[in-house]
């Protein structure tokens, strides 16, 4: 993972789209790179208010899934965003943005309500000053149907509105399908692999392992399951009626009390996927960091190798101390005193 300075993050958030992939890949950067936290937030505040209008909900797409996705990790982020969100919203709601940004960013502030994000009354104060301008514009339009002296084409207007307005809500839903904060859920904490292993072994006898139940349901007679056959029974056969009947009872029995273990199991293996998202994305998290450390530490490694490389050749190119005269041994020849230097 690429090292953290701030034009590689402006880099980043130029390059940033709307989709799932490049809202995830930038925030699991920012998130490995949580100790520049402070720096992140700025540089992110600064680009989305030099952004054009319609990249603005993407920016904060990106701050939803890295304060949901960074809580586990520390509240760094967290902080952060919150210190620079109040500005934040203010800036979105003296703006002009499109239905679909302002829908964007209402089911956003939704969001964080129902998680708790952050405190209700700040989620609040966000709200209001979002909608700020559309309440404004709302109660104009309000006032002037109020005023109206067609009432008959008023009403006829107003139901146009209607009509056209819940129109425009449903497409825009269908073509926000992959826009919303739930496309990039943030994952919860990961499971540990014992509660994975254990959710995996209860799978193994789920419903669809049950051969014995499955096997009975195949040998069901013909009889009660085919409407058609009922026309063998003869008017006054009594018994055979009521041992149909029996059977038909039973049949419904078992099979309601399988269907029942079906939609368990359905759910059973809903919640093991999402501890198996969680899990491997917290796993690619930990990989990412690890490989990280692994390539600053054989920088480090490189270094000091260098290092002993230089003070090994030095050491070589230094004189042998034994090879040397002793001054001991007089195999030197003594110094001149001070009367012969003066002589």
């Amino acid at each position: 993972m690429a090292s953290f300075n701030e034009d590689s993050l402006k880099k980043k958030l130029d390059d940033l789209n709307m989709s799932q992939q490049s809202i995830q890949t930038v925030s699991l950067w920012l998130i490995h790179h949580k100790k520049h936290a402070h720096t992140v937030v700025n540089v992110w505040y600064r680009e989305l208010i030099a952004a054009t209008d319609s990249r603005k909900l993407t920016f904060m797409y990106l701050a939803n899934d890295v304060i949901q996705n960074s809580k586990k990790k520390g509240p760094e982020y967290n902080k952060e965003f919150a210190n620079k969100l109040g500005k934040v919203f203010e800036h979105l709601g003296g703006i002009r943005l499109d239905e679909k940004s302002v829908h964007g960013l209402n089911r956003l502030l939704t969001v964080w309500g129902e998680r708790n994000v952050f405190d209700h009354e700040k989620v609040k104060l966000f709200k209001k000053n979002l909608n700020k301008g559309l309440k404004i514009k709302e109660g104009g339009g309000k006032k002037r149907q109020h005023g109206s002296k067609h009432k008959k084409e008023s009403s006829k207007k107003q139901r146009k509105e209607s009509v056209e307005s819940t129109e425009s809500s449903r497409l825009r839903k269908d073509s926000e399908g992959d826009l919303s904060p739930q496309t990039t859920p943030p994952p919860s904490d990961p499971p540990e692999p014992e509660q994975l292993i254990e959710a995996l072994q209860e799978l193994e006898s789920a419903a669809t392992s049950d051969a014995v139940v499955r096997e009975k349901i195949a040998s069901l007679p013909d009889e009660v399951s085919d409407v058609s056959l009922l026309t063998k029974l003869q008017g006054e056969d009594l018994n055979a009626a009521r041992a149909l009947s029996k059977k038909v009872e039973d049949a419904m029995a078992m099979l309601e009390t399988y269907n029942k273990r079906l939609s368990e199991e359905m759910e059973a293996r809903k919640m093991v996927a999402r501890m198996l998202h969680d899990y491997i994305t917290y796993q690619k998290d930990l990989l990412a960091q690890a490989e990280e450390t692994l390539e600053e530490h054989r920088q480090k490694h490189n270094k000091v190798k260098k290092v002993r490389d230089e003070l090994k050749a030095h050491l070589q190119n230094l004189p042998d101390i034994s090879k040397l005269p002793s001054i001991r041994t007089g195999s030197l020849a003594p110094l001149p005193s001070a009367g012969d230097l003066f002589t």
